[in-house]
């Protein structure tokens, strides 16, 4: 019997390299209200500092979504069977204004919101972070937040501005968005501006486990550790895919070296799961520097993953 949710079209329609290049070759849906999940492009690079080309991530990703298929035979994930997903498209961001884009990205947020349907973002900078959790602050209050990066991103300003992609989480904490006590940082390493960088973090509440952490070991028990920590209440994932080191994740505009393993980025992903997401998104993926879409491929496959452990989603024994 087949399901009455929408579906991804499988290869044997249409080849892999036909058809049009939505998420998992999802239905293209432009009202979000019939969607549980929708997936939404943010193309936006406006706010990077280094190396620009995020604008053209979500495109990117989209087109090396084409391989995959509807079941996880790892967890055994079936979001297709049980939850409505689709393509929402892209948020129309201002390539000659940041603070217009952001605007215009919290107003598409609230339209998808302000429809029961929750969004997996495609990036797109991290700056886009900032307007979808001051979006879903309207509609959930402060949130936890798990957040996988190089960076801790609680700059003050950058060139004197108090918006861009290394100033997210210093302004959602001014702004009263996250509850600070069930706020996760992984994989952060690096170069500072002060000697004290990750420290502020710690002092807002933060849990902060930088890369060294991670390096030799299996995150499962972390994530044990996390799930205890962000407890019953909403939580929201945003995941930089310069986390994991360039070796297997090059096209981003700020690599460090010394990053998270794939294997490790699946391991915090699937120990999510019986969390309350209440959105998520995948952000700094610049395909002009993304040899043979390495990059693309695996942002493809980790928001996937990341669309499995959303509440709701059943696994088959």
């Amino acid at each position: 019997m087949g399901t009455p949710f929408n579906q991804p079209l499988g290869g044997n329609e249409m080849p892999r390299f036909g058809g049009i290049a939505t998420m998992m070759r999802l239905p293209h849906c432009v009202d979000p209200a019939p969607l549980d999940i929708g997936f939404v492009g943010v193309p936006l690079d406006v706010g990077t500092s280094n190396r620009s080309g995020t604008r053209f991530g979500p495109r990117q990703i989209r087109a090396e979504s084409v391989m995959i298929r509807p079941y996880n035979m790892a967890t055994r994930a079936a979001p297709f069977d049980c939850l409505n997903v689709g393509d929402l498209g892209d948020i129309a961001t201002n390539p000659y204004s940041l603070l217009d884009s952001v605007a215009k990205i919290e107003q598409g947020y609230r339209r998808i919101l302000d429809a029961d349907c929750k969004a997996i973002a495609l990036g797109g900078d991290h700056t886009m972070t900032l307007p979808i959790l001051r979006a879903i602050h309207r509609k959930h209050g402060p949130v936890g937040l798990v957040h996988v990066d190089a960076h801790a991103d609680v700059n003050d300003t950058m060139n004197g501005e108090k918006i861009a992609h290394g100033t997210p989480f210093r302004r959602a904490v001014e702004e009263g968005l996250l509850d600070c006590n069930r706020v996760v940082q992984i994989g952060l390493r690096g170069t500072g501006y002060e000697a004290d960088d990750f420290d502020w973090c710690r002092r807002q509440g933060f849990r902060v486990v930088q890369a060294e952490e991670c390096w030799n070991r299996s995150l499962t028990p972390l994530m044990e550790e996390v799930r205890a920590r962000v407890g019953a209440g909403p939580v929201y994932l945003t995941f930089d895919i310069d986390g994991i080191d360039p070796a297997y994740a090059p096209g981003t505009g700020t690599p460090e070296i010394g990053g998270l393993t794939v294997p490790q980025a699946l391991e915090i992903i699937r120990g999510m799961r019986g969390l309350d997401i209440v959105g998520a998104d995948l952000v700094e993926v610049s395909p002009p520097y993304d040899a043979g879409s390495a990059t693309a491929l695996l942002a493809a496959n980790l928001a996937y993953e990341i669309l499995c452990v959303f509440p709701g989603v059943d696994c088959r024994a």
